[in-house]
């Protein structure tokens, strides 16, 4: 998955001055807040001045050296954020979470460490993971420095199959300055705990290469601290293995090999291509611009610095570099609803006949997911009026690196009433109309992880429901079509299989229905076949519902609130599940499990878990495995939603996000006395004043017009209907 030509665009990144923000967070806001440029700069020096730690810079070789390979925010402890919220209690201590990896010891490891206090550090001290201080230094995630050094290997490699590669695909690896080829790499990286064996799928290094694989893939293994150990130990071209390059050249040289010579690219635009071709056959036009979100009197949601409002929501977020998107202290009029709510993983499993499709099991946080967070564009991945918000990452760099407008905030017109209702007389006229405009506020981000792009989006609704999706896109993982690979997905084009896989995305939901005292129940439906009391003889079915006490990861829709009354609490909905990959991934058995909170189960993947599944870092079949009592306890739920994908010649050039989405809801049961959505003024209610509706009452509490920017007439309505 990982193109070289990354390593250029970030150290570029790296130099670009760092605004701050002009409207600074409220107080209760700003524990949440992601760490500043100031701030990473500060922790990254005071590491580096540390002599006991052996720091040396990340980009820079050899590959056997201390290095500082992430830091972000390290959230505060809830029992001392919530302290501080809720009872006035002190500030949490703000802290930094560093990963440093120790390669340049006898016996390497991954160290974290927290770093504080900010945003002048003076300590540090290690963190604990899984019982333990250190990680195993193979679970490490490649580095662009490795990444290089692989690309060298590669080239070594593939010096003997020049002219095999020249022929056949007209692009070579070896001493290339042009018509390159290039590579994606995939993972797991092995087939037992403690390996780092890769196998590497050569693809022509053209507009959209993902598209463009040529039949050979390369197995290396290189867990030794010195490249020049590094080995290559399998290669498949054309579905047939290959002990070496050389043998394989020989073959090819004797004419003994069966081969596919790839066509020149074109000089027209490439299938891989976002360029226009072809026309719609009803003429309809598309070189003009199409409809636009507006806002024609102005924002109506408040953003200071991390701090969001809208209507009767109010919530911190934070955008971290290991998994994404993080949302704390949701509240809704006031009344906190959520502690926390953020993405934990994304998961990609993929078969296949060739070894680069086989061995594809994606933990995408291990891939840098929360990091990749590159522009959005103006008008195409966020409206123009929204607001856009400038990230800082320090991940695999040697300073911390600004992503412009990496998330976005904007009111989104659904295009559909939140509620509405005609109340008819039955005679051709009506009681009245009553319908309120359907709105939500949107904070979205995306994850480019190489191939795929994941948009996150979490919706704000103003009857208290929030909505948490993600919307797949980008270029398939494509594999080099032969007669066996088809039983394993799609043949997109001429020479590309499009492997089936499937998406599997990793919420925790962390509810505190008013208080952390809560309990989990399902709620079933049942039939009942009962004697009618009004009509002797008769047996009428009829529908009812009960409760019950849920078990931690139950396979249920979950119902979440505190105990008496009715139960205030949220009904979430969730996506499609799929059993797939069970082994590398313990959540993925579970559309929702109910845990108890404890501080040391803060997520349930780790940037480790890609590269040792067998052996995780974090185990989250652990969080659900200690049969703890979830009454009346703090709890947290987490969700899992996906779907299955099976390419098919329409994700050319690109899988397009119609179809390609899941998420969950979070509804409101019985936790307000009524629908708070009454409180929003873009209400409309016609009342006829006479019987044919020639003069009618409206009310609203909006302007007549909204503006120039969506019709310059008045609000009108007849509501009758006559027999003509």
């Amino acid at each position: 998955m990982r193109p070289l030509v990354l390593a250029t665009t970030l150290a570029a990144l790296a130099a670009v001055a760092v605004p701050e923000p002009s409207v600074p967070p409220p107080r209760e806001a700003a524990i949440f807040a992601d760490l500043s440029a100031e701030e990473l700069r500060a922790v990254r020096a005071f590491l580096m001045g540390r002599p006991e730690l052996g720091l040396a810079p990340s980009r820079a070789e050899p590959l056997a050296k201390n290095s500082l390979f992430l830091v972000e925010l390290l959230p505060p402890k809830k029992r001392l954020a919530l302290r501080y919220l809720d009872q006035g209690g002190p500030a949490p201590r703000r802290q930094a979470r560093a990963v440093v990896f120790f390669g340049a010891q006898a016996e390497p490891n991954i160290t974290e460490f927290a770093v504080g206090p900010l945003p002048r550090p003076s300590a540090y001290r290690p963190l604990r993971l899984k019982g333990r201080h250190a990680v195993p230094y193979a679970a490490r995630p490649v580095t662009v420095l490795e990444y290089e050094l692989l690309h060298r290997k590669l080239a070594e490699a593939t010096a003997p199959l020049y002219q095999l590669l020249r022929d056949t695909t007209g692009f070579w690896y070896h001493n290339c300055s042009e018509r390159c080829l290039t590579f994606s790499d995939v993972a797991p990286r092995g087939l037992a705990s403690g390996e780092r064996r890769t196998w590497f799928m050569l693809q022509r290094f053209v507009e959209g290469y993902f598209l463009h694989p040529v039949g050979l893939e390369v197995l290396i293994e290189h867990s030794a601290a010195d490249p020049s150990r590094w080995a290559v130990q399998r290669l498949w071209y054309h579905g047939h293995y290959y002990a070496s390059a050389e043998e394989l050249a020989r073959r090819y040289t004797q004419g003994a090999l069966p081969t596919a010579r790839l066509p020149p690219p074109p000089a027209a635009p490439l299938f891989s291509s976002y360029e226009p071709r072809g026309r719609f056959s009803t003429g309809t036009p598309t070189d003009v611009h199409g409809a636009k979100v507006c806002e024609p009197q102005g924002r109506r949601y408040r953003l200071r610095g991390n701090h969001l409002e809208y209507g009767g929501w109010s919530l911190a977020f934070r955008l971290r570099s290991s998994a994404g998107l993080q949302l704390f202290d949701l509240r809704f009029n006031g009344e906190r609803v959520a502690y926390e709510l953020s993405v934990q993983e994304a998961a990609a499993f993929y078969g296949g006949h060739s070894p680069a499709g086989m061995q594809t099991k994606f933990l995408d946080a291990g891939w840098g997911m929360g990091s990749v967070t590159y522009e959005l564009a103006r008008g195409i991945d966020c409206p123009e009026v929204a607001t856009y918000v400038d990230v800082h990452h320090l991940y695999d760099a040697d300073g911390p690196v600004r992503f412009a407008r990496a998330l976005c905030l904007f009111e989104l017109p659904t295009g559909v009433p939140l509620r509405r209702h005609f109340d008819s007389d039955f005679r051709g006229g009506y009681q009245f109309y009553a319908g309120l405009e359907g709105q939500a506020l949107v904070l979205r981000t995306t994850s480019t992880v190489y191939n795929y792009d994941y948009i996150w989006d979490v919706l704000l609704y103003p009857n208290g429901v929030l909505e948490a999706k993600v919307h797949a896109t980008g270029f398939i993982h494509a594999t080099f079509y032969t007669p066996q690979g088809r039983r394993y997905g799609s043949r997109v084009h001429a020479h590309v299989l499009g492997n089936l896989h499937m998406h599997l995305v990793h919420y925790k939901v962390d509810l505190d229905i008013a208080g952390t005292g809560n309990s989990f129940e399902t709620v079933e439906l049942h039939l009942e076949n009962i004697s009618n009391p009004w009509s002797p003889g008769e047996r009428p079915v009829s529908s009812l519902v009960s409760s019950r006490p849920g078990t931690a990861g139950m396979h249920v829709r979950p119902l979440l609130g505190s105990q008496g009354g009715e139960g205030r609490g949220t009904v979430g909905r969730r996506g499609m599940w799929c059993p797939w990959g069970l082994t590398w991934c313990p959540f993925c058995r579970y559309h929702l499990a109910v845990t108890r909170h404890h501080e040391n189960e803060a997520t349930s993947s780790s940037i480790y878990n890609q590269n040792d599944p067998w052996e995780p870092v974090v185990d989250f079949e652990g969080f659900v495995g200690d049969d703890e009592s979830i009454e009346d306890e703090d709890l947290v739920a987490w969700v899992t939603v996906g779907f299955l994908h099976i390419p098919h010649a329409e994700d050319v050039p690109n899988t397009a996000t119609p179809g390609n989405a899941v998420g969950f809801f979070l509804r409101p049961f019985n936790f307000f006395d009524e629908d708070p959505s009454v409180a929003s003024r873009s209400t409309v209610i016609v009342r006829p004043l006479d019987a044919t509706a020639s003069r009618v009452q409206i009310q609203r509490w909006t302007p007549a017009s909204p503006g120039p920017c969506v019709s310059p007439g008045l609000f009108t309505y007849n509501g009758t209907y006559w027999q003509e």
